[in-house]
């Protein structure tokens, strides 16, 4: 899947757009390289954002193209 897709779907980020603009802006990494939005993620990959000040380590647990907003959390795991 790719990357700003996953970001959405896994609601680290509220909008696709603003995903591939923070890929774009680089401040998303995976497994510590800076990414591009169609960068594909896997399960076990570690997705890095900055949100300013504020940095997010996250490890993807599953890959899936639709989940509901309660399972959402359940796609990746705080590091």
């Amino acid at each position: 899947m790719r990357l700003d897709k996953w970001l959405k779907v896994s609601r680290l980020i509220k909008r696709r757009t603003v995903a591939q603009e923070a890929c774009d802006g680089g401040r998303v990494s995976v497994n510590g390289k800076t990414a591009k939005p169609a960068q594909d993620v896997k399960p076990g990959d570690v997705v890095e954002i900055s949100f300013g000040v504020r940095k997010v380590r996250a490890e993807v647990l599953s890959v899936q193209e639709t989940v509901k907003k309660d399972d959402a959390a359940a796609m990746y795991r705080e590091i």
